[in-house]
């Protein structure tokens, strides 16, 4: 918990039980949880936190890069406190986001800006199929 203090002390963040709530909660997980998602995990722990509480935290930790906004297709936006660049597979079935962090985006990269002259300063690269568990319950 103090890891995660100095983190936000160190962007300059206040440090509120709320917010050290939501952001141990992504920083525990290997789920991609909806704002919506992480209140009503933090409902009983923090009964006073308000789900406007939830957005604003997770809008104050995206905007100092502690953690990413993913937006999957869905009508509501998820979040991963694995800031380093990695793509994510997204079952189109039950709606579950997981992490490839073995796929090394470097090659791809390079291609890019070899090809474009563009410089990179962010991707997001999803993909999307039917994870093995649903393919199992059809």
């Amino acid at each position: 918990m103090k890891e995660l203090a100095q983190r936000l002390k160190e962007k300059n963040l206040k440090v509120t039980p709320q917010r050290l709530a939501i952001f141990q909660m992504l920083s525990k997980t290997e789920e991609h949880p909806s704002a919506e998602t992480i209140y009503k995990s933090l409902e009983t722990t923090h009964p006073t936190m308000s789900l406007a509480t939830v957005y604003k935290t997770l809008d104050a930790l995206k905007k100092v890069h502690l953690i990413q906004e993913l937006n999957v297709g869905e009508d509501c936006f998820r979040y991963d406190a694995n800031t380093n660049s990695h793509p994510h597979i997204v079952c189109i079935s039950c709606h579950e986001v997981y992490d490839m962090d073995s796929i090394d985006l470097d090659d791809v990269r390079s291609k890019i800006q070899k090809e474009t002259n563009f410089q990179l300063v962010d991707e997001r690269l999803y993909f999307y199929g039917i994870c093995p568990k649903c393919q199992n319950n059809k």
